[in-house]
Protein backbone atom coordinates (compact mmCIF):
# COMPACT_ATOMS: atom_id res chain seq x y z
CA UNK A 1 0.00 0.00 0.00
CA UNK A 2 1.21 3.29 -0.99
CA UNK A 3 2.27 6.24 1.64
CA UNK A 4 0.79 9.73 1.90
CA UNK A 5 2.95 12.02 -0.36
CA UNK A 6 3.03 15.47 -0.89
CA UNK A 7 2.11 17.55 -3.87
CA UNK A 8 4.55 20.29 -3.52
CA UNK A 9 7.29 19.82 -0.38
CA UNK A 10 6.84 23.77 -0.67
CA UNK A 11 3.19 24.10 0.07
CA UNK A 12 3.39 21.17 2.14
CA UNK A 13 -0.04 19.71 0.15
CA UNK A 14 -0.78 16.49 1.52
CA UNK A 15 -1.73 13.65 -0.73
CA UNK A 16 -4.59 10.95 -0.18
CA UNK A 17 -3.01 7.26 0.08
CA UNK A 18 -4.19 5.41 -3.43
CA UNK A 19 -6.15 3.28 -1.85
CA UNK A 20 -7.53 0.61 -4.32
CA UNK A 21 -10.96 1.50 -5.31
CA UNK A 22 -14.02 -0.99 -5.99
CA UNK A 23 -17.24 -0.85 -7.35
CA UNK A 24 -19.81 -2.82 -4.53
CA UNK A 25 -23.27 -3.88 -5.88
CA UNK A 26 -24.81 -5.66 -3.16
CA UNK A 27 -28.89 -4.80 -2.26
CA UNK A 28 -28.32 -6.45 1.32
CA UNK A 29 -27.88 -3.76 3.60
CA UNK A 30 -26.32 -6.03 6.29
CA UNK A 31 -24.26 -7.42 4.27
CA UNK A 32 -23.27 -4.34 3.01
CA UNK A 33 -22.50 -2.87 6.43
CA UNK A 34 -20.66 -5.95 7.07
CA UNK A 35 -18.58 -5.45 3.79
CA UNK A 36 -17.54 -1.69 4.70
CA UNK A 37 -17.00 -2.74 8.30
CA UNK A 38 -14.60 -5.23 7.31
CA UNK A 39 -12.97 -3.25 4.41
CA UNK A 40 -13.39 -0.18 4.70
CA UNK A 41 -10.08 0.67 6.25
CA UNK A 42 -8.28 -1.25 3.27
CA UNK A 43 -10.60 -0.17 0.52
CA UNK A 44 -12.42 3.10 -1.10
CA UNK A 45 -15.85 1.82 -1.22
CA UNK A 46 -18.01 3.20 -3.98
CA UNK A 47 -21.89 1.28 -2.74
CA UNK A 48 -24.65 0.83 -4.73
CA UNK A 49 -27.99 -1.18 -4.71
CA UNK A 50 -28.64 -1.35 -8.54
CA UNK A 51 -26.65 -1.96 -11.28
CA UNK A 52 -27.89 1.37 -13.40
CA UNK A 53 -26.61 3.33 -11.12
CA UNK A 54 -23.17 1.12 -10.60
CA UNK A 55 -22.44 1.08 -14.44
CA UNK A 56 -23.34 4.89 -14.84
CA UNK A 57 -20.44 5.61 -12.54
CA UNK A 58 -18.53 3.51 -13.70
CA UNK A 59 -19.08 4.84 -17.69
CA UNK A 60 -18.38 8.27 -16.24
CA UNK A 61 -14.90 7.96 -15.90
CA UNK A 62 -14.69 6.11 -12.13
CA UNK A 63 -11.70 4.20 -12.48
CA UNK A 64 -12.33 1.32 -10.45
CA UNK A 65 -9.15 -1.24 -9.72
CA UNK A 66 -12.12 -3.86 -9.48
CA UNK A 67 -16.15 -4.49 -9.67
CA UNK A 68 -17.22 -6.44 -6.80
CA UNK A 69 -21.45 -7.87 -7.48
CA UNK A 70 -23.54 -9.89 -5.97
CA UNK A 71 -25.82 -12.58 -7.92
CA UNK A 72 -28.95 -11.57 -6.34
CA UNK A 73 -28.39 -7.63 -6.93
CA UNK A 74 -27.86 -8.30 -10.65
CA UNK A 75 -24.36 -9.00 -10.78
CA UNK A 76 -24.75 -11.09 -13.33
CA UNK A 77 -26.27 -8.23 -16.01
CA UNK A 78 -23.73 -5.76 -14.30
CA UNK A 79 -20.95 -8.00 -15.43
CA UNK A 80 -22.02 -8.83 -18.55
CA UNK A 81 -22.41 -5.48 -19.68
CA UNK A 82 -19.03 -4.59 -18.15
CA UNK A 83 -17.41 -7.63 -19.88
CA UNK A 84 -19.56 -6.35 -23.70
CA UNK A 85 -18.36 -2.72 -22.97
CA UNK A 86 -15.09 -1.77 -24.98
CA UNK A 87 -14.13 0.60 -22.49
CA UNK A 88 -14.94 -1.40 -19.18
CA UNK A 89 -14.00 -4.93 -20.60
CA UNK A 90 -10.70 -5.08 -18.45
CA UNK A 91 -11.81 -4.07 -15.29
CA UNK A 92 -11.54 -7.16 -12.90
CA UNK A 93 -15.39 -8.18 -12.12
CA UNK A 94 -15.39 -10.65 -8.69
CA UNK A 95 -19.12 -12.32 -8.39
CA UNK A 96 -20.24 -13.09 -5.10
CA UNK A 97 -22.94 -15.55 -4.40
CA UNK A 98 -24.33 -17.01 -1.24
CA UNK A 99 -23.67 -20.48 -1.91
CA UNK A 100 -20.82 -21.34 -4.57
CA UNK A 101 -21.37 -24.81 -6.54
CA UNK A 102 -19.85 -26.39 -9.60
CA UNK A 103 -22.72 -25.35 -11.61
CA UNK A 104 -22.26 -21.38 -10.69
CA UNK A 105 -17.94 -21.77 -11.16
CA UNK A 106 -19.30 -23.10 -14.58
CA UNK A 107 -21.07 -19.64 -15.19
CA UNK A 108 -18.63 -17.59 -13.88
CA UNK A 109 -16.42 -18.61 -16.39
CA UNK A 110 -19.15 -18.48 -19.30
CA UNK A 111 -19.22 -14.67 -18.05
CA UNK A 112 -15.31 -13.81 -17.92
CA UNK A 113 -15.67 -13.23 -14.49
CA UNK A 114 -11.88 -13.15 -12.79
CA UNK A 115 -13.49 -14.75 -9.54
CA UNK A 116 -16.05 -15.71 -7.18
CA UNK A 117 -16.64 -15.65 -3.25
CA UNK A 118 -19.09 -16.35 -1.14
CA UNK A 119 -21.31 -13.12 0.16
CA UNK A 120 -19.56 -13.27 3.87
CA UNK A 121 -16.21 -13.24 2.12
CA UNK A 122 -15.13 -16.78 4.29
CA UNK A 123 -13.24 -18.16 2.15
CA UNK A 124 -10.13 -16.74 0.34
CA UNK A 125 -8.55 -13.54 0.85
CA UNK A 126 -10.08 -10.70 -1.20
CA UNK A 127 -7.08 -7.98 -0.09
CA UNK A 128 -4.70 -10.43 -1.61
CA UNK A 129 -6.67 -11.38 -5.15
CA UNK A 130 -7.71 -7.35 -5.15
CA UNK A 131 -3.56 -6.75 -5.19
CA UNK A 132 -3.05 -9.72 -7.74
CA UNK A 133 -5.78 -7.91 -10.38
CA UNK A 134 -3.68 -4.65 -9.89
CA UNK A 135 0.10 -6.64 -10.51
CA UNK A 136 -1.41 -7.96 -13.29
CA UNK A 137 -1.96 -4.85 -14.37
CA UNK A 138 1.62 -3.50 -14.10
CA UNK A 139 3.23 -6.48 -15.75
CA UNK A 140 0.87 -5.73 -18.76
CA UNK A 141 2.04 -1.93 -18.31
CA UNK A 142 5.51 -2.96 -18.34
CA UNK A 143 5.51 -5.03 -21.35
CA UNK A 144 3.13 -2.36 -23.70
CA UNK A 145 6.11 0.06 -22.54
CA UNK A 146 8.73 -2.48 -23.95
CA UNK A 147 6.99 -1.95 -26.66
CA UNK A 148 6.13 1.91 -26.88
CA UNK A 149 9.95 2.43 -26.00
CA UNK A 150 10.74 1.88 -29.50
CA UNK A 151 9.35 4.56 -30.80
CA UNK A 152 11.51 6.80 -28.99
CA UNK A 153 9.04 9.08 -27.51
CA UNK A 154 9.70 12.80 -26.67
CA UNK A 155 7.87 16.23 -26.16
CA UNK A 156 8.80 18.60 -28.79
CA UNK A 157 10.11 21.49 -27.39
CA UNK A 158 7.31 23.91 -28.17
CA UNK A 159 4.89 21.95 -26.91
CA UNK A 160 6.66 21.93 -22.90
CA UNK A 161 7.08 25.65 -23.09
CA UNK A 162 3.53 26.00 -24.23
CA UNK A 163 2.68 23.36 -21.49
CA UNK A 164 4.76 25.22 -18.54
CA UNK A 165 3.33 28.75 -19.63
CA UNK A 166 0.32 28.54 -19.70
CA UNK A 167 -0.22 26.38 -16.81
CA UNK A 168 2.43 28.56 -14.73
CA UNK A 169 0.35 31.03 -15.54
CA UNK A 170 -2.68 29.40 -14.36
CA UNK A 171 -1.45 28.29 -11.12
CA UNK A 172 -0.56 31.65 -10.54
CA UNK A 173 -3.83 33.09 -11.68
CA UNK A 174 -5.54 30.60 -9.87
CA UNK A 175 -3.61 30.24 -6.38
CA UNK A 176 -6.69 32.27 -4.39
CA UNK A 177 -9.22 29.82 -5.52
CA UNK A 178 -7.23 26.91 -5.22
CA UNK A 179 -6.36 28.02 -1.59
CA UNK A 180 -10.03 28.72 -1.13
CA UNK A 181 -11.15 25.11 -2.63
CA UNK A 182 -8.01 23.58 -0.43
CA UNK A 183 -9.65 25.04 2.97
CA UNK A 184 -12.95 24.20 2.36
CA UNK A 185 -12.37 20.58 1.81
CA UNK A 186 -9.93 20.91 5.37
CA UNK A 187 -13.10 22.46 7.12
CA UNK A 188 -15.47 20.02 5.35
CA UNK A 189 -13.94 17.19 6.42
CA UNK A 190 -10.63 15.35 7.60
CA UNK A 191 -8.30 13.88 5.31
CA UNK A 192 -5.77 14.94 2.60
CA UNK A 193 -6.66 17.89 0.35
CA UNK A 194 -5.78 15.86 -2.79
CA UNK A 195 -5.41 12.34 -4.08
CA UNK A 196 -4.06 10.53 -6.56
CA UNK A 197 -5.04 7.82 -9.11
CA UNK A 198 -2.83 5.94 -11.43
CA UNK A 199 -2.95 6.46 -15.38
CA UNK A 200 -1.24 5.72 -18.23
CA UNK A 201 0.23 8.40 -20.05
CA UNK A 202 3.14 8.77 -23.17
CA UNK A 203 5.51 5.69 -23.79
CA UNK A 204 3.35 4.15 -21.64
CA UNK A 205 4.57 5.51 -18.67
CA UNK A 206 2.29 5.18 -15.34
CA UNK A 207 1.81 8.46 -13.42
CA UNK A 208 -0.07 10.10 -10.51
CA UNK A 209 -2.99 11.75 -11.60
CA UNK A 210 -3.88 14.63 -8.58
CA UNK A 211 -7.35 15.63 -7.86
CA UNK A 212 -9.44 17.41 -5.05
CA UNK A 213 -10.62 14.95 -3.07
CA UNK A 214 -14.51 14.58 -2.77
CA UNK A 215 -15.16 12.02 -0.65
CA UNK A 216 -14.40 11.54 3.27
CA UNK A 217 -12.20 9.42 4.54
CA UNK A 218 -13.50 8.34 7.67
CA UNK A 219 -16.77 7.26 5.62
CA UNK A 220 -16.09 3.47 7.08
CA UNK A 221 -16.29 4.57 10.68
CA UNK A 222 -19.65 6.06 10.33
CA UNK A 223 -20.67 3.01 8.78
CA UNK A 224 -19.93 1.12 11.94
CA UNK A 225 -21.40 3.60 14.16
CA UNK A 226 -24.70 3.09 12.59
CA UNK A 227 -24.05 -0.72 12.40
CA UNK A 228 -24.05 -0.82 16.36
CA UNK A 229 -27.61 0.88 16.14
CA UNK A 230 -30.40 -1.38 17.20
CA UNK A 231 -32.02 -1.24 14.34
CA UNK A 232 -29.12 -2.91 11.88
CA UNK A 233 -28.73 -5.70 14.88
CA UNK A 234 -30.60 -8.62 14.10
CA UNK A 235 -29.49 -9.57 17.49
CA UNK A 236 -30.97 -6.64 19.38
CA UNK A 237 -34.03 -6.54 17.41
CA UNK A 238 -34.97 -9.88 18.26
CA UNK A 239 -34.55 -9.29 21.85
CA UNK A 240 -36.54 -5.74 21.88
CA UNK A 241 -39.02 -7.23 19.25
CA UNK A 242 -42.15 -6.24 21.12
CA UNK A 243 -40.76 -3.06 22.42
CA UNK A 244 -40.42 -1.74 19.34
CA UNK A 245 -42.90 -3.28 17.20
CA UNK A 246 -45.67 -3.34 19.12
CA UNK A 247 -48.11 -0.34 19.36
CA UNK A 248 -49.51 1.08 22.88
CA UNK A 249 -53.51 -1.15 21.86
CA UNK A 250 -51.27 -4.12 21.09
CA UNK A 251 -49.05 -3.74 23.83
CA UNK A 252 -52.33 -3.96 25.78
CA UNK A 253 -53.09 -7.24 24.54
CA UNK A 254 -50.18 -9.03 24.38
CA UNK A 255 -50.06 -9.74 20.64
CA UNK A 256 -49.75 -8.19 17.28
CA UNK A 257 -53.62 -7.58 15.94
CA UNK A 258 -52.18 -6.23 12.37
CA UNK A 259 -50.15 -9.04 11.16
CA UNK A 260 -48.81 -9.67 7.54
CA UNK A 261 -48.45 -12.68 5.75
CA UNK A 262 -45.37 -12.55 3.77
CA UNK A 263 -43.56 -15.59 2.12
CA UNK A 264 -45.47 -18.24 4.13
CA UNK A 265 -44.55 -16.33 7.37
CA UNK A 266 -46.43 -13.81 9.73
CA UNK A 267 -45.12 -10.87 10.20
CA UNK A 268 -46.04 -7.62 11.95
CA UNK A 269 -47.14 -5.15 9.76
CA UNK A 270 -45.63 -2.08 12.04
CA UNK A 271 -42.26 -4.23 12.28
CA UNK A 272 -42.20 -4.65 8.65
CA UNK A 273 -42.72 -0.79 8.00
CA UNK A 274 -40.02 -0.39 10.60
CA UNK A 275 -37.30 -2.54 8.59
CA UNK A 276 -38.53 -0.94 5.87
CA UNK A 277 -37.48 2.60 6.96
CA UNK A 278 -34.42 1.59 8.46
CA UNK A 279 -33.35 -0.07 5.38
CA UNK A 280 -34.12 3.38 3.41
CA UNK A 281 -32.29 5.21 6.14
CA UNK A 282 -29.25 2.91 5.67
CA UNK A 283 -29.47 3.62 2.00
CA UNK A 284 -29.47 6.98 2.59
CA UNK A 285 -26.82 6.97 4.69
CA UNK A 286 -24.48 5.17 2.51
CA UNK A 287 -24.65 7.72 0.04
CA UNK A 288 -23.42 10.38 2.90
CA UNK A 289 -20.02 9.27 3.70
CA UNK A 290 -18.75 8.75 0.37
CA UNK A 291 -18.96 12.40 -1.16
CA UNK A 292 -18.57 15.25 0.80
CA UNK A 293 -20.98 18.59 0.97
CA UNK A 294 -17.41 20.33 -1.01
CA UNK A 295 -16.58 17.03 -3.08
CA UNK A 296 -20.11 16.83 -4.56
CA UNK A 297 -19.72 20.86 -5.78
CA UNK A 298 -16.59 20.04 -6.86
CA UNK A 299 -17.07 17.42 -9.22
CA UNK A 300 -20.53 18.98 -10.45
CA UNK A 301 -18.29 22.01 -11.53
CA UNK A 302 -15.35 19.79 -12.59
CA UNK A 303 -13.33 21.95 -10.62
CA UNK A 304 -11.94 19.08 -9.05
CA UNK A 305 -9.92 18.26 -11.86
CA UNK A 306 -7.76 21.48 -11.32
CA UNK A 307 -4.77 19.88 -9.40
CA UNK A 308 -4.00 18.41 -12.98
CA UNK A 309 -2.74 21.92 -13.73
CA UNK A 310 0.90 20.68 -11.86
CA UNK A 311 0.71 17.48 -13.57
CA UNK A 312 1.35 19.52 -16.73
CA UNK A 313 3.21 21.52 -15.09
CA UNK A 314 5.59 18.70 -14.28
CA UNK A 315 5.66 17.03 -17.19
CA UNK A 316 3.31 14.15 -16.53
CA UNK A 317 0.87 15.02 -19.31
CA UNK A 318 0.07 17.70 -22.02
CA UNK A 319 -2.24 20.84 -22.29
CA UNK A 320 -3.56 18.70 -26.05
CA UNK A 321 -2.97 14.64 -26.18
CA UNK A 322 -4.06 11.44 -26.36
CA UNK A 323 -6.43 10.72 -22.91
CA UNK A 324 -4.51 9.26 -20.08
CA UNK A 325 -6.39 5.77 -19.29
CA UNK A 326 -6.52 4.11 -16.13
CA UNK A 327 -4.49 0.68 -16.44
CA UNK A 328 -7.84 -1.82 -17.25
CA UNK A 329 -8.18 0.25 -19.92
CA UNK A 330 -4.74 0.77 -21.23
CA UNK A 331 -4.31 -3.02 -21.01
CA UNK A 332 -6.18 -3.40 -23.72
CA UNK A 333 -4.71 -1.05 -26.48
CA UNK A 334 -1.39 -3.02 -26.89
CA UNK A 335 -1.70 -4.86 -29.45
CA UNK A 336 0.23 -3.61 -32.19
CA UNK A 337 -2.39 -1.77 -34.22
CA UNK A 338 -3.32 0.14 -31.12
CA UNK A 339 -0.11 0.69 -29.13
CA UNK A 340 0.93 4.04 -31.54
CA UNK A 341 -1.84 6.11 -29.35
CA UNK A 342 0.96 6.45 -26.64
CA UNK A 343 3.52 7.13 -29.00
CA UNK A 344 1.95 10.86 -28.52
CA UNK A 345 1.44 12.97 -24.93
CA UNK A 346 -1.32 12.73 -22.61
CA UNK A 347 -3.26 15.55 -22.90
CA UNK A 348 -6.01 17.22 -20.75
CA UNK A 349 -7.81 17.43 -24.05
CA UNK A 350 -7.72 15.83 -27.67
CA UNK A 351 -8.98 15.40 -30.76
CA UNK A 352 -11.44 12.65 -30.30
CA UNK A 353 -12.70 14.99 -27.69
CA UNK A 354 -13.61 18.18 -30.34
CA UNK A 355 -14.06 15.76 -33.19
CA UNK A 356 -17.19 14.02 -31.93
CA UNK A 357 -19.31 16.56 -31.86
CA UNK A 358 -18.35 17.82 -35.33
CA UNK A 359 -19.15 14.75 -36.52
CA UNK A 360 -23.21 14.82 -35.51
CA UNK A 361 -22.74 11.77 -33.96
CA UNK A 362 -24.14 11.08 -30.40
CA UNK A 363 -21.77 8.31 -29.79
CA UNK A 364 -17.83 7.23 -30.52
CA UNK A 365 -17.01 4.08 -31.43
CA UNK A 366 -13.89 2.64 -29.62
CA UNK A 367 -12.13 2.10 -33.02
CA UNK A 368 -13.02 5.73 -34.39
CA UNK A 369 -11.33 7.55 -31.19
CA UNK A 370 -8.27 4.96 -31.13
CA UNK A 371 -7.81 6.12 -35.42
CA UNK A 372 -7.91 9.66 -34.05
CA UNK A 373 -5.43 9.30 -31.04
CA UNK A 374 -3.06 7.40 -33.73
CA UNK A 375 -4.11 10.51 -36.06
CA UNK A 376 -3.04 13.04 -33.45
CA UNK A 377 -0.09 11.22 -32.44
CA UNK A 378 0.77 11.04 -36.48
CA UNK A 379 -0.10 14.53 -36.68
CA UNK A 380 0.08 17.49 -34.16
CA UNK A 381 1.63 20.59 -34.35
CA UNK A 382 1.77 24.04 -32.65
CA UNK A 383 -1.29 25.22 -34.93
CA UNK A 384 -3.10 21.79 -34.50
CA UNK A 385 -2.83 22.13 -30.59
CA UNK A 386 -4.04 25.38 -30.76
CA UNK A 387 -7.15 24.76 -32.70
CA UNK A 388 -8.00 22.10 -30.53
CA UNK A 389 -7.66 24.52 -27.74
CA UNK A 390 -9.88 26.86 -29.22
CA UNK A 391 -12.70 24.10 -30.06
CA UNK A 392 -12.61 22.49 -26.49
CA UNK A 393 -14.00 25.58 -25.38
CA UNK A 394 -17.49 25.47 -26.78
CA UNK A 395 -17.43 21.24 -26.39
CA UNK A 396 -17.45 21.42 -22.78
CA UNK A 397 -20.42 23.85 -23.40
CA UNK A 398 -21.94 21.26 -24.70
CA UNK A 399 -24.65 18.67 -22.75
CA UNK A 400 -22.78 15.01 -23.63
CA UNK A 401 -19.81 14.21 -21.53
CA UNK A 402 -16.84 14.69 -24.17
Amino acid sequence: METATTLSASKGVSVMPALLRVVYLNKDYEQSIKFIERFGDQLQIEYFDNMVDALKMLEDHYPADAVIASLDAGGKPLLEAIHNSPWLRKIPTILTVNKITPEMLREARRMKVDDVFPSNFDRGDLMIRLHYFVKRQHYAAMKASEKVSVLHVQTPLWKRALDMTVTGAALLALSPLLLIIAALIKLDSRGPVVYKSKRVGAGYKIFELYKFRTMRTDADQLIKKMASLNMYNKEELKTDQKQISLCDQCMDRGTCSHLLFLDGEQVCEKQYHQEKEAKAAFMKFQNDPRITRIGRFLRNTSLDELPQLYNIFRGDMSLVGNRPLPLYEAEKLTTDEHILRFAGPAGLTGLWQVTKRGKGKQEMSEEERIKLDITYVQNFSFRMDLSIILKTIPALLQSENV
